[in-house]
């Protein structure tokens, strides 16, 4: 079994959380190997969700920068791929959606993950934008 609650971003164990956006693919479009500046990334998140099981493994993160009223951009959601399919995702999402409920929930998401956020009750928006980062 496993559980889902609320964390400071901060006080995840760096290499544990690499290893699992590893094992759920995100590792692939994030700078994982880059200890600094995914510590960073973790730290700087304001909302963060883990699932863990019964005997501490890391299975799922939703990491997320909200303002707690009107908007809350879930950065990532990375599920190990052992445990797709089993409610994590979903379990991750409700948690955060918990934390602040009267903000809009906003994600970007990973092409092979396209399909599986209807699923969960989000819509697409086809007016989003982006501006890659500065020098990269």
């Amino acid at each position: 079994m496993w559980k889902c609650e609320q964390i400071v971003g901060a006080a995840l164990d760096v290499e544990e959380a690499a290893d699992l956006y590893r094992a759920s693919t995100l590792a692939e479009r994030r700078p994982v190997e880059d200890v600094e500046r995914f510590s960073r990334m973790l730290a700087g998140a304001n909302l963060v969700v883990t699932a863990r099981t019964d005997d501490g493994r890391l299975i799922g993160i939703a990491r997320s920068i909200t303002d707690g009223a009107y908007a809350t951009y879930l950065c990532d959601l990375a599920v190990d791929a052992e445990f797709q399919g089993k409610g994590v995702g979903r379990e991750l999402v409700r948690v955060t959606r918990e934390a602040a409920p009267r903000a809009k929930l906003i994600l970007l998401s990973a092409p092979g993950a396209v399909d599986y956020y209807p699923h969960i009750g989000f819509t697409r928006h086809d007016s989003a934008w982006t501006l890659p980062a500065l020098g990269a």
